[in-house]
């Protein structure tokens, strides 16, 4: 049991300076560190259910407010991009103490925001999951052969925001999950209407494909894990991604937010994922002794 009696798997929020500004954070669990990072408009505690699953894996979450949502301080105008977005977090990763084996994820722009982490900062990392993360560009693909797509930069700013609450949905559980995004994209919009909107824009033109391409090369394991029911990032931008990892994506029934909808079965997925990770960790840890006693 956590403190005041609470269980371990439940987050609980906590504040830490990062880079000289509040950030503020969920914790939940033990085991080897899993850093989590939210989607655009939303914070760490839009994810309580699901990563409270995550916990109960015997890993410990970590869940940020990203910089400009939840409370956490906004970057400066000189760090405000997917690069700094990437720095800060490997700041945040230092001022909790994390050291050693790590795993990292991210839902959305979160993903994106873990991509680059793992591109630029990616020491001890030993597992990037992506969930129907931005990243892959593409929109539309094209309908004839040999014509260019078109980009999710090419998509308005205004038709995101109008429909992305009701896009991260599915009908089934519409009534539970819009509220919930309603309420902290709200908030955040309130706090900082210029940062909500230059992040959205960000989202839209973040393209990604280099970056995991050079992960492919540097072997690190990354999962794709993919809503079939996905509006807000169509199935081109997917596929985009997985080309560029060149493994298959873990598709699953569900919108966007499909890991908002059914915690318990983002939790049954994520224990085959780390499961896996914790598995090839101990068998190099078994072989490095070996090698050590047989020198």
């Amino acid at each position: 049991m956590g403190r005041r009696g609470t269980p371990d798997w439940h987050l609980k929020w906590s504040e830490i300076e990062v880079q000289g500004r509040r950030a503020t954070y969920g914790d939940a669990g033990r085991g080897t560190p899993f850093l989590f990072l939210h989607g655009w408009g939303l914070s760490d505690r839009t994810y309580k259910r699901a990563l409270g699953r995550l916990a109960r894996l015997g890993v410990r979450v970590i869940a940020p407010s990203l910089p400009g949502f939840g409370g956490t301080a906004a970057l400066p105008g000189d760090e405000f991009s997917l690069e700094g977005y990437a720095r800060w977090v490997d700041d945040f990763r230092t001022a909790i103490g994390i050291e050693g084996p790590w795993y990292l994820g991210g839902h959305s722009f979160g993903g994106g925001v873990a991509v680059v982490t793992a591109h630029e900062h990616g020491d001890d990392l030993e597992l990037l999951v992506l969930v129907n993360s931005i990243g892959g560009s593409v929109w539309k693909a094209s309908a004839r052969p040999g014509a260019d797509a078109r980009h999710l930069a090419d998509r308005p700013l205004w038709d995101w925001g109008l429909h992305f609450p009701y896009d991260v949905a599915g009908p089934r559980t519409f009534r539970a999950v819009v509220p919930v995004i309603l309420r902290d994209m709200a908030r955040n919009l309130l706090r900082d209407p210029l940062g909500f909107i230059r992040v959205g824009r960000m989202a839209g033109a973040a393209n990604l494909l280099a970056e995991l391409e050079e992960l492919r090369r540097r072997q690190l394991p990354v999962v794709v894990l993919w809503g079939d029911e996905d509006k807000v990032l169509p199935a081109a931008s997917m596929d985009a991604m997985v080309a560029a990892i060149g493994r298959d994506p873990e598709v699953v029934s569900g919108s966007h937010g499909w890991l908002l909808e059914d915690p318990d079965r983002f939790g049954e997925i994520m224990t085959n994922v780390v499961g896996v990770a914790e598995a090839a960790r101990t068998a190099l840890a078994d072989e490095r002794r070996s090698e050590i006693a047989g020198a």
